[in-house]
């Protein structure tokens, strides 16, 4: 039990976070005790921050030759996943799909999951690298071209990349700059997640605190999407990575996991700068996928492994098992 939890503090983390702001919703709400126009603010630039300081610039120069992998999980992220939702059949929460669409690759699960399996690790961190710094500049852009509130005129597009340059390309830049003098072993990670809690409470404090109604039948609606979601795009993934680029098996693990999971880490920050209003059923869908990818990855992972195993192109992960 105690190991199970240590493992999945954070997912267990998120829903304390959301029953405790349930509770007592004038603690995280705008003026109240930790004053969430200003903390909050504070807590964005930490998360980018962090995620500069344990940016690995060798990550970069690692598989950095094969493109075809590259091409697929970028492109699958950056187009393929936003026009497969632009028909969502969710409507209170469909910006909320549209918004997960948007996100970049995960900073770390996809690649975690990758190596479980025995697939291309190296690739899966290359393209984790990439991903956050490419979704720093491209999912603003798609968050302000797709999603229906920010196209309605309610969005100063001047504003959000002037906050997006103070709150998150600052504080990337400057975790970069700051990397050579840092304790290697601070757990950025924990911090990271720690401070993302804080995040995601401030925000449902807000939404209870206005009285915002989050549909018990809208969640149920969109987190069905978002599974079967899940289920087309590894299947498509799988399809395209066999059959149109001939990636070899570990490529094709690390393309199903890194192709179609989507950050957490980097994506709430960066709603939370992009949009002011209605950003609890904004988050909400992204809040549903996290968890969601992770358990079907981790229900894959031992299919995935047996595949490798049985294909004659998979000698390392046989000399691994």
């Amino acid at each position: 039990m105690r190991r199970c939890f240590r493992r999945h503090w954070f997912l267990t983390g998120v829903g304390v976070a959301i029953a405790v702001s349930r509770w007592a919703p004038w603690v995280g709400a705008v003026g109240g005790p930790l004053h969430p126009e200003i903390t909050v603010k504070a807590a964005v630039g930490a998360i980018f921050f962090l995620s500069g300081l344990s940016l690995q610039p060798s990550q970069l120069n690692r598989a950095i030759r094969n493109f075809k992998l590259h091409a697929l999980i970028q492109t699958t992220s950056f187009v393929l996943v936003p026009l497969a939702v632009m028909t969502a059949p969710c409507v209170a929460l469909c910006e909320g799909t549209i918004a997960v669409a948007c996100m970049p690759p995960p900073v770390s699960s996809a690649a975690i999951l990758t190596r479980a399996a025995g697939g291309n690790d190296a690739a899966a961190i290359f393209n984790a690298a990439i991903g956050s710094v490419l979704g720093v500049f491209v999912t603003p852009l798609l968050l302000l071209k797709l999603v229906p509130a920010a196209t309605a005129g309610t969005t100063n597009i001047a504003a959000v990349l002037c906050d997006l340059c103070v709150s998150v390309l600052c504080p990337l830049a400057v975790g970069q700059c700051a990397r050579p003098f840092h304790a290697r072993r601070l757990p950025l990670g924990t911090i990271g997640q720690a401070t993302l809690l804080l995040i995601i409470y401030t925000t449902f404090c807000d939404a209870f605190a206005r009285r915002e109604s989050l549909e018990p039948s809208d969640l149920a609606k969109t987190a069905l999407f978002l599974v079967l979601l899940q289920i087309f795009l590894m299947s498509l993934v799988f399809c395209l990575a066999t059959r149109l680029f001939s990636l070899s098996p570990p490529d094709v693990v690390c393309a199903l996991f890194s192709a179609t999971h989507k950050s957490l880490t980097l994506g709430i920050p960066i709603l939370r700068v992009v949009f002011s209003d209605n950003l609890p059923a904004l988050s909400a869908p992204l809040l549903i996928y996290h968890p969601t990818q992770i358990l079907l990855g981790g229900l894959l992972v031992t299919s995935l492994r047996s595949w490798l195993l049985s294909s004659p192109s998979s000698p390392r992960l046989i000399n691994i098992v």
